[in-house]
């Protein structure tokens, strides 16, 4: 059997669209006001959300569509991450806060704290809290995963926990005493490396950094799938028990990939927080990583940029609804996924592979009539 090449038709097209897309953005963002082709800041910020959204589907689809983990729980390491880079954030405000003090997040002065507390230190340093973005996620995963995968809970069983890790957290950070601003969470950020987050040209690096991360998580992702490793994902998917009676450790395997993919996602979490300005613990709600798992099935899973394509699909049509119909947007999801699924069972990436299967019937069909 020939090895599948990492570059193939389907990568090099998605990469070549991608590079070209954050290119024409970049450009458009950069140029005078006055110029008919100048994108608005607040544009530029709302892509950058989605490309940031999209690597966390991406993250998703990666344990779902190869190793058939269906995670309702990934927006908490999406979390973890968006909270590391909002600490370094609330840090870089110093002195300019509402209160001045140039140690104290404005919440913690308001809440009588004296002291920064112990895991709040090193929070001040950019490639420190970079590392964090990494470790955090990835650390909780494997403290979540390995138990659970070595007492080999799966399907549902494995979905349930997942989701009340998430629901844990949030309940966790609603609190005051847990140090990260209670149900306000961290919010009034005013610079990144000392230039100011609101500046157009902050916002389009912002907006390059999440497309080159999506673009080299993407390759990583097909790197894995297509090696040695990516064919044990497959079997353990489609044959778990034969996977195991032939000598593989499904365990590892499964923590392996369920690690890797949290990292994916507190990636994403990280870069998500400077464009929008805030987080708080609504971003761990179980709604929000449901949806995300949705914007997988609605794209495609199992094809890696199927699941890109669900979320840049999804969110632009929830800034649509949210904005015209706001209490129509969850009955139009839940429409648009139940029709997916009964007519796209392989999403909307699974479009062209299901029209170039009808084009020889077609073709007959009309060379018939003649």
């Amino acid at each position: 059997m020939l090895r599948e090449r990492v570059l193939n038709r389907s990568t090099t097209v998605f990469i070549g669209c991608l590079a070209a897309a954050a290119s024409a953005v970049a450009v458009c963002g950069l140029l005078p006001a006055g110029s008919p082709l100048h994108l608005d800041t607040y544009i530029v910020g709302l892509l950058g959300k989605y490309l940031c959204f999209a690597l966390l589907a991406l993250s998703i689809d990666l344990v779902w569509g190869y190793l058939g983990i269906l995670s309702l729980g990934h927006g908490a390491f999406f979390g973890l991450g968006a909270y590391v880079m909002g600490m370094h954030l609330m840090r870089e405000i110093g002195g300019r806060g509402v209160y001045g003090n140039p140690s104290l997040p404005d919440f913690m002065v308001f809440l009588n704290w004296k002291t920064l507390p112990w895991y709040w230190q090193g929070s001040d340093n950019l490639l420190f809290v970079c590392l964090l973005v990494f470790l955090v996620p990835g650390l909780v995963a494997f403290i979540f995963g390995r138990p659970a995968f070595r007492s080999r809970v799966s399907g549902v069983y494995l979905s349930i926990i997942t989701q009340a890790m998430t629901f844990a957290l949030m309940l966790a950070f609603f609190r005051n005493e847990m140090g990260f601003g209670g149900n306000n969470g961290l919010t009034d950020f005013k610079s990144l490396l000392g230039v100011s987050l609101q500046s157009e040209y902050m916002v389009t690096a912002l907006f390059c950094a999440s497309a080159l991360a999506l673009g080299l998580a993407f390759v990583l992702c097909r790197v894995v799938v297509v090696s040695r490793l990516g064919r044990v994902f497959v079997a353990v998917r489609d044959a778990e028990s034969r996977a195991r009676f032939i000598g593989y450790r499904v365990e590892n395997v499964k923590l392996a990939a369920f690690v890797f993919s949290a990292v994916l996602a507190g990636l994403a979490g990280a870069l998500y927080v400077p464009q929008v300005g805030i987080v708080n613990p609504g971003v761990f709600a179980p709604l929000f990583s449901v949806e995300m798992v949705v914007c997988v099935a609605l794209g495609g899973r199992g094809r890696l940029y199927g699941a890109v394509i669900g979320a840049l699909v999804v969110n632009f049509a929830k800034t649509r609804f949210t904005t015209v119909l706001p209490d129509v947007w969850l009955f139009f999801l839940g429409a648009l996924f139940v029709l997916v699924t009964l007519f796209l069972p392989d999403g909307l990436a699974g479009i062209p592979a299901r029209l170039r299967g009808r084009l020889p019937a077609l073709r007959a069909k009309s060379g018939v009539g003649m």
